[in-house]
């Protein structure tokens, strides 16, 4: 909770800096946007600081519910993105919308996650070996990543640009939000004490590890539209 606020108010903290740049700048040096993207819905405000280089912060979420399956395990899952970029558009070529875009990204994205036995019965597997659902309970995991992590891109369009108003924007890039951190317990708390289930339960975790290691590169791509001031 802590770290969303500090999201929130950094990004209202740029806004307000944007704001105040307009004051000692030539209409067309700050803007506002709108974007959807695979980071969720979110904004933006740009501020151009010379011509070839801007600077862009914003905010994006979005929560999507699903369910999946792994190892006779059925896992209701949710996953919860949330992200405050904040990135420097140096455009090489003169006259061009071209950009590269670097930048640093706050990340909150993550997946929590319920799973209960697909098996008709009374048992669950946990590393293909069975145990009594009575033992278990069910299993809550989470899927978590770092919390500060680099951004490359580069995408097309000048929000702040010589013709400033309405102007669409595009960004293509990768967020290195780090290997991810997978955790998994059961909800009764008895059967944690138990050697051979923990045994059990770490290689489940390290299952589930190993098909969430690609998202350590996340792709983001994003469209939306800008208006300059």
């Amino acid at each position: 909770m802590k770290n969303r606020y500090l999201k929130l108010a950094l990004f209202a903290s740029l806004v307000s800096f944007g704001s105040a740049s307009s004051a000692f700048a030539d209409t067309g040096d700050i803007a506002i946007g709108a974007k959807a993207s695979t980071l969720g819905f979110g904004g933006e405000v740009t501020v151009g600081l010379t011509p070839s280089f801007n600077v862009r912060a914003g905010y994006n979420g979005y929560n999507y519910s699903g369910s999946t399956s792994q190892n006779q395990i059925n896992y209701d899952y949710k996953l919860s993105l949330g992200s405050v970029p904040v990135l420097l558009d140096w455009y090489p070529f003169e006259h061009s919308g071209w950009r590269l875009s670097p930048g640093v990204i706050f990340n909150n994205n993550k997946v929590s996650a319920t799973g209960t036995s697909t098996l008709v019965g009374s048992t669950i597997e946990i590393n293909h070996v069975p145990y009594q659902i009575s033992d278990i309970g069910s299993l809550t995991g989470s899927v978590d990543f770092d919390k500060t992590v680099p951004y490359l891109g580069l995408g097309w369009g000048n929000a702040v640009g010589k013709n400033a108003g309405l102007s669409f924007v595009f960004d293509l890039g990768v967020m290195f939000q780090g290997t991810p951190k997978v955790a998994l317990a059961a909800s009764n708390p008895t059967i944690q004490n138990n050697p051979a289930f923990q045994t059990d339960l770490n290689k489940e975790i390290a299952d589930l590890k190993d098909k969430t290691d690609k998202f350590k590169y996340y792709p983001v791509l994003s469209i939306g539209l800008a208006y300059g001031f």
